[in-house]
């Protein structure tokens, strides 16, 4: 069943993309929720139409999405963490906790744009993440946990 998606879908696709799903899919789950549409000729051809119209805003949303992009390098993000035996933490550090330290830095990026790789920290140490500004603007990211001062 080939949709036409109205939302960006994690794992399946952004805006606007034309995809394939499996009809229980499509007819449970996206179209109900408006996710989706149908990709019927006509609708195709008004979405290259639309496409066609974007195409000047959207390269001026890469550009800004690119700018914020730089304004990571160089930057140091430490966040700080109790700590119990060792370097384990009570709790853990999240992708909110990251994206708050982002946006104290000058960094305003929601939470679910940021991918920890292994998921929450739970461990001091140095980790990667990383950030999507755009569909088409990822950048990798270091940040360090530290212990917290009492």
């Amino acid at each position: 069943m080939e949709l036409i998606l109205k939302k960006d879908v994690e794992h399946l696709g952004f805006t606007d993309d034309v995809v394939t799903v499996k009809p229980g899919y499509g007819r449970n789950f996206l179209i109900p929720n408006g996710m989706a549409i149908m990709a019927t000729p006509g609708a195709k051809k008004q979405l290259a139409e639309t496409i066609k119209q974007r195409a000047h805003k959207e390269a001026n949303n890469i550009k800004l999405a690119q700018e914020q992009s730089d304004k990571l390098n160089g930057l140091e993000v430490k966040i700080a963490a109790k700590t119990g035996d060792g370097d384990k933490l009570f709790g853990s550090v999240t992708t909110q906790d990251l994206a708050d330290a982002l946006a104290k830095q000058g960094v305003e990026l929601d939470k679910k744009f940021i991918t920890i790789a292994g998921g929450n920290i739970k461990r001091l140490g140095q980790y990667e993440a990383t950030l999507r500004f755009h569909r088409e603007v990822t950048t990798a990211f270091s940040f360090d946990v530290v212990g917290a001062k009492n």
